[in-house]
C-alpha cells in the first residue's frame, strides 16, 4: 500500500499519458478479438471525432488541474473532509476515498446531466455515438469536461482526498471507463460477477440505449452504484 501511495503521489505526467494511451490501445485490439456487438463500420474513421474530443478533454483537464491540486492541498492543510475527520487504516481510506470520488466526481454530475435539460445538451455529444467502443469513453463536449472538473474538485474537498488518492482515482477512472465502453464480450458469468462491483461492458451498453429512460442507469465511471 505504501508503494501505491508513493508512486501515485508523484506519478510523472508521461506515465499518466501512457495509462490513457495504453488503455485505448489494449481495448482497441481486444475489440477485434472478442466483439460484443458486430458493427459494420470503419473503425479508424469512427474513432477520429472521438480522438478529437479526447484531445479537448485533455486540454480542459490540464487547464483546470490546478484547482484539483489546490483543493487537495487545502484539505490536507486545514484537515477538511471525510478522510481528514475520521482516522482509518490506509487501505480503508483508499476504498472510502475511491467510492466518494467516483460518486461525487462521476456519478452525481452524470446523473445531473441526464436530468437538467441544458446540461443534457452538452452530454448528448457523448450519447451521439451510436457505435460505442473504447474510444467513446473520452468523447465529451468541452463544456461537459468543465462540469466534471468542477465536480471532481468538489469531491476532492468533501472527501479530503490526498493527491496520491486523486491520481489513483483518475488513473482507475480512465482505464475502467475505457473498459466499460469497450465493445468486448466477456464470458457471461464473469460479466455478471464483476457487475456487482464495477460497471461491465455489457452492463454499460444499457446506458447507451437509444431510448430514454433506458439510458438513465449506471452513472459511475468505476463502481456499479
Amino acid at each position: 500500500m505504501e508503494a501505491i501511495v508513493q508512486y501515485f503521489g508523484q506519478i510523472p505526467s508521461a506515465h499518466r499519458a501512457m495509462i490513457l494511451a495504453g488503455g485505448i490501445a489494449f481495448f482497441w485490439l481486444l475489440e477485434y478479438a472478442v466483439p460484443l456487438m458486430q458493427f459494420n463500420y470503419n473503425k479508424i474513421r469512427h474513432s477520429l471525432p472521438n480522438f478529437f474530443f479526447t484531445v479537448t478533454t485533455i486540454v480542459v483537464n490540464f487547464s483546470l488541474a490546478f484547482t484539483i491540486v489546490l483543493a487537495s492541498d487545502a484539505a490536507i492543510k486545514y484537515g477538511f473532509g471525510v478522510l481528514q475527520w475520521w482516522a482509518m487504516p490506509l487501505w480503508l481510506a483508499a476504498i472510502v476515498g475511491l467510492l466518494g470520488l467516483d460518486f461525487i466526481g462521476a456519478y452525481l454530475v452524470h446523473f445531473i446531466q441526464h436530468k437538467v435539460k441544458w446540461m443534457w445538451r452538452f452530454h448528448m455529444v457523448h450519447h451521439a455515438d451510436t457505435q460505442v467502443d473504447t474510444t467513446t469513453a473520452n468523447r465529451h463536449h468541452p463544456g461537459e469536461s468543465v462540469f466534471r472538473a468542477v465536480f471532481t474538485t468538489l469531491a476532492v474537498l468533501i472527501m479530503g482526498a490526498p493527491i496520491w488518492l486523486v491520481f489513483l482515482y483518475q488513473s482507475l477512472s480512465v482505464v475502467l471507463s475505457q473498459f466499460n465502453h469497450a465493445n468486448i464480450k466477456l464470458p457471461m458469468w464473469l460479466d455478471v460477477a464483476i457487475s456487482y462491483v464495477i460497471v461491465s461492458p455489457n452492463m454499460h451498453k444499457v446506458h447507451h440505449h437509444y431510448v430514454r429512460p433506458e439510458t438513465d442507469t449506471n452513472y459511475g465511471n468505476i463502481f456499479a452504484i
